[in-house]
């Protein structure tokens, strides 16, 4: 099955790709590996913003690293990599923003990873960081990077 039709199996419509907010371009392949910029959360159209442990739940968290993780495929279709040749996701990288006694930052970071699974299968399967920071571009809640395998 294409990741086309397992897009359309589960239902997920990915959005456009957003524009680099600074001196950067959002994809660069490089030996076999997309390096994706780090990607920040727009669900509607809208940046969700907060921080984890004040004002933004955990399951909103959760949603918010999907959202990144949404924008990374979304961003290698506009870089013209179809997801069908994405070999393996190998790594991605969690940026939370939260309070200094927040400490589910895994948990958070698991709306991305979840999300890689549930789309490629094992092919999904991936290392991962998942780090608390003090403030995020825009304000953003969470912000995700991802270097990825692509075939020939």
């Amino acid at each position: 099955m294409s990741i086309e039709a397992r897009l359309a199996e589960l239902g997920i419509e990915l959005p456009k790709a957003a524009a680099p907010v600074a001196a950067y371009v959002p994809v660069v392949v490089a030996n076999g590996l997309a390096h994706v910029s780090g990607q920040l959360p727009f669900v509607d159209g809208q940046l969700v913003t907060g921080r984890l442990g004040e004002d933004v739940s955990l399951e909103d968290g959760q949603a918010a690293a999907r959202a990144c993780g949404l924008m990374i495929l979304s961003q290698l279709q506009e870089a013209g990599i179809a997801l069908d040749r994405v070999e393996r996701v190998v790594k991605l990288g969690a940026f939370v923003n939260s309070t200094a006694d927040f400490t589910d930052q895994p948990k958070v970071a698991n709306g991305a990873s979840e999300l890689m699974f549930e789309i490629f299968g094992d092919k999904g399967r991936h290392a991962r960081a998942a780090v608390g920071v003090p403030a995020l571009p825009l304000g953003a809640a969470v912000e995700v990077d991802a270097v990825i395998a692509i075939a020939d």
